[in-house]
């Protein structure tokens, strides 16, 4: 469908595009005459205080909409009707848009700079220097990770972690599976995880359908689960692409996901690393604390009212996704791991997993203490002896 933009027009037609912010720079359109600048763009931004990543609707800077003008006119004349005043475009908008390096979370930047021998990111020349709180971020992400030592030197697992090109906590997880024993399910979930967000297709005139194909994809343990269990599907079918059309699963996607786990798998034999399969299929729970291990950072604990939960670390609302199998799931999971937070109308959980709290103190005891939960997410409600006995027991 997209193909047909680049398509001639038919004579006595009018071609009408409606493009994002690609079609300022990264593409061109022949024939183009009229531009409607809305003037505003979608863009990631990040908080380090919340670890949250966000897609937020933003006014675009004056250079962007200059690039959005000049599509018009190419051939012949041409006119960018702008939806905002010279005063707004003056005033309002700014110079440029800010680099990207300024607005997301920067573990793998800093890892990587770490493993070329730059110790000092302080005095680094960046070309457009990040924010400190946000490099700072990630030097507390990596030494909590066991990647830095105290003196914020590459360690030995560290320089292992630098191998693998995904953000630090997905190669932590990768290496903490080789002492769970489930390298192999590991990496499909890894390689599911980056292409979840395009998976399922749903068409309009086939939702139910679609809905229930999804909901027999659904495996106990939350969405990790879902995705391997996709995977295992798609591989027993010998990646049909018909199978795909069938469950109503983007092909390409699930292409592409194949591939980085492909090349992961390779990177786990530079470092050594004998791919094993979990030895007991009926037993996730080897799965779910290597997962832990590197994504212990992105945990929650329900809260009283039950609809809800609070990060444990920087006490921040947040709730599971409704695409989530774990949504409105009776009775509610009362310890989730979460693969990332988005903000749309609130603060959402994506890919969710449930844990149990033990877990942390058996796979992070450096970074977390009983205290830390002992409460459930309410604040005030102590946890359960026998919860808190078993915590004790992990510790030691």
């Amino acid at each position: 469908m997209q193909a047909k933009i680049f398509e001639p027009t038919p004579e006595g037609a009018r071609k009408v595009v409606l493009a994002t912010n690609i079609a300022e720079t990264s593409i061109t359109i022949d024939g183009v005459v009229f531009v409607i600048d809305p003037g505003f763009v979608k863009q990631n931004s990040y908080n380090p205080r919340t670890g949250m990543s966000s897609l937020v609707v933003v006014p675009c800077s004056r250079a962007s909409a200059n690039q959005r003008a000049g599509r018009a006119g190419r051939v012949r004349p041409g006119k960018s009707f702008r939806l905002y005043t010279k005063w707004a475009f003056s005033n309002e908008l700014e110079a440029n848009t800010v680099p990207e390096i300024q607005r997301t979370n920067l573990g793998m930047v800093v890892l990587l700079l770490k493993s070329l021998g730059i110790n000092d990111l302080i005095g680094f020349e960046f070309l457009d220097p990040p924010p400190g709180e946000t490099l700072m971020r990630a030097l507390e992400l990596l030494y909590a990770l066991g990647a830095l030592n105290d003196r914020g030197e590459l360690t030995k697992l560290g320089r292992r972690m630098a191998e693998f090109p995904v953000d630090p906590m997905l190669s932590k997880a990768i290496i903490s599976s080789e002492k769970y024993e489930c390298t192999d399910e590991v990496l499909t979930i890894i390689a599911m995880l980056s292409e979840s967000g395009s998976l399922f297709y749903r068409p309009k005139d086939k939702k139910l359908h679609a809905d229930q194909a999804r909901q027999n994809f659904v495996r106990p343990g939350g969405d990790h689960f879902t995705l391997l269990n996709v995977w295992e599907q798609w591989a027993e079918t010998n990646y049909s692409q018909q199978f795909c059309y069938e469950q109503f699963l983007q092909f390409k996607s699930l292409s592409r996901a194949r591939d980085i786990r492909d090349q992961l798998a390779g990177l786990c034999e530079r470092v050594e690393i004998v791919i094993k399969s979990n030895p007991n299929s009926n037993d996730i729970t080897p799965v779910q604390k290597a997962i832990t291990a590197g994504y212990f950072y992105n945990t929650a604990q329900l809260q009283k009212s039950g609809d809800s939960y609070r990060t444990l670390k920087t006490n921040h609302t947040v709730y599971i996704h409704p695409s989530s199998s774990l949504f409105q799931f009776q009775p509610p999971v009362k310890t989730v791991l979460y693969y990332e937070l988005v903000m749309t109308s609130k603060s959402y959980m994506r890919q969710v997993m449930e844990i149990k709290p033990a877990w942390l103190m058996e796979v992070a005891p450096h970074y977390f203490k009983p205290a830390d939960l002992e409460q459930l997410a309410s604040g005030d409600k102590k946890m359960p002896k026998n919860e808190a006995a078993s915590l004790s027991s992990a510790k030691s």
